[in-house]
């Protein structure tokens, strides 16, 4: 069986950014309240949502970066802030963390025998974030949308991630925390679909795990 696993939300977490970049921006001389420092930054997510998919090589990545941190310094208007420090503090702002199932949860599934792929809504750098977390020592397979040309719940991840394991949508199981995206996308190539709700009541017709420490025994 292969497990076909999301990331953010699912395995990792993005730490507030907004207190970080206040950080690092008074680091840099530049006075900036929390509700400014999250303004900025929600402008940075907000583009970068809307064109990851550009990040499909190092090159382009490197270049939706600069446009990422033009986007937050326009949000900031901070007059002296220069573009180099903008790129470096909004990047330093940046930091995932595995949930706390997460870690034992992965290494239960490789231990098993199971194959193990990582599929994500997030441009070509997702190991690199990943690296730090020890996750990928467990992970056979990183599919993003920006190698797929496409975001879920499009077709064309699940497909990806599915010839990367070399397996048919029959021997798969996808995990997410996203309705639309994870259990609807998988459903839709016929991929067994569970629902990573952590807190809140579990919505009806759909496999619910609370924990991912529960998804080796339901395979």
């Amino acid at each position: 069986m292969t497990v076909l696993l999301d990331a953010l939300g699912t395995l990792v977490e993005l730490q507030p950014p907004a207190p970080r970049l206040q950080r690092l921006l008074r680091e840099e001389g530049f006075e900036v309240t929390e509700e400014q420092a999250s303004a900025g930054f929600a402008a940075e997510i907000a583009y970068y949502l809307a064109n990851h998919l550009e990040g499909s090589d190092r090159v382009r990545l490197d270049d939706l970066r600069d446009r990422c941190a033009t986007a937050m310094m326009e949000a900031l208007a901070l007059p002296d802030l220069d573009h180099a420090t903008a790129r470096r503090v909004m990047l330093g702002a940046l930091e995932f963390t595995p949930y706390p199932d997460a870690p034992a949860a992965v290494r239960a599934l490789h231990d098993d025998g199971r194959t193990v792929v990582v599929v994500s809504n997030w441009d070509c750098s997702l190991r690199d974030w990943l690296e730090p977390t020890g996750l990928l020592e467990h992970v056979d397979a990183v599919v993003t949308s920006a190698d797929a040309g496409v975001a879920k719940p499009g077709r064309q991840m699940f497909e990806r991630a599915l010839e990367a394991a070399d397996a048919t949508p029959d021997q798969a199981v996808h995990v997410g925390d996203s309705l639309e995206n994870d259990v609807e996308g998988a459903r839709a190539l016929g991929i067994r679909a569970v629902l990573v709700q952590r807190e809140g009541p579990a919505p009806a017709g759909v496999e619910v795990v609370r924990s991912l420490l529960e998804v080796p025994a339901l395979l």
